[in-house]
């Protein structure tokens, strides 16, 4: 989980949220309403949202301590994963890939490329919370997919602050409390690889990222991101193609820009063979 002046305005992945002073609300949305209320959406909704992603999520921390135990990790190491990084898929990817028989190094290295997202989400956030600076690194713990998701759904500054808060809180206190518990009652599921519940946490992770996916362009990473973990998975020692994976994106991005460019030169061609032929109209 995670860290991060910036326009007027800034519109985020999920809807539009105004980055002005502290109060300011969505262009057009009427002025912040009596105590209890936020100009574009009630507390109360706020809240119960948040809620419904912070439990939903946190309990899955079950599965990671399960996972964790099983690769032979102990309690104590266990438990500070869950408190000190707080990661989730991260914790998930470094977990599986020890019990895999990875290296130590590139379990490690895949886990901390995998939670490099959680920076980006910083970035945003940050503009959108615009947070004290003492706050700031306590909020960096909590900056991850389920808050950010909550938070640029948010109309306005004051309901952003509050799903990030509740959901986070949320999420930390039971992601915890269930991991205790799963790496605990361990030994009493027996071989903890035939319930699959390592794939909880990444399919809760698919299920937030999904909707987000609404241009071509991020929907072909995607799927070339899974396309290249799943051939290099055989092949490639664990942990390992969660990093090359990442090259989806560059790779998208080059060949997106090339076929824009292809045209502009074909235009740009074009316009010139226009232009020298009325040229020698003319002479």
């Amino acid at each position: 989980m995670a860290e991060q002046t910036a326009p007027p305005e800034s519109t985020g992945a999920i809807g539009a949220i105004s980055v002005g002073p502290p109060g300011s609300t969505v262009p057009g949305a009427p002025p912040d309403g009596p105590p209890g209320t936020s100009p574009g959406k009630p507390d109360a909704a706020v809240v119960r949202d948040a809620l419904a992603v912070g439990i939903a999520v946190g309990l899955s921390g079950f599965a990671f301590g399960v996972t964790a135990a099983g690769s032979g990790l102990s309690l104590l190491q266990i438990c500070a994963l869950s408190l000190f990084v707080f990661t989730g898929a991260s914790q998930f990817a470094l977990v599986g890939a020890l019990a895999a028989g990875g290296n130590p190094y590139t379990a490690a290295a895949g886990a901390f490329f995998l939670g490099v997202r959680n920076a980006f989400y910083g970035l945003r956030l940050s503009q959108l919370l615009a947070l004290p600076r003492a706050l700031r690194p306590f909020a960096a713990h909590w900056v991850i997919d389920e808050t950010t998701a909550v938070t640029v759904a948010q109309p306005d500054r004051r309901s952003a602050r509050l799903g990030f808060t509740v959901t986070g809180l949320t999420l930390y206190v039971l992601w915890n409390l269930t991991t205790l518990v799963g790496a605990m009652g361990a030994e009493a599921l027996g071989d903890t690889e035939a319930w699959g519940l390592d794939a909880a946490s990444p399919a809760v992770f698919l299920a937030l990222l999904a909707p987000m996916l609404r241009s071509t362009t991020e929907r072909v990473t995607a799927g070339l991101a899974v396309l290249l973990a799943l051939t290099l998975l055989p092949v490639l020692p664990a942990g390992v193609p969660v990093l090359l994976s990442a090259l989806a994106a560059p790779v998208v991005l080059f060949l997106m820009g090339r076929r824009k460019r292809g045209p502009a030169v074909e235009s740009g061609t074009t316009s010139r063979e226009k232009t020298v032929e009325k040229g020698g109209r003319d002479a």
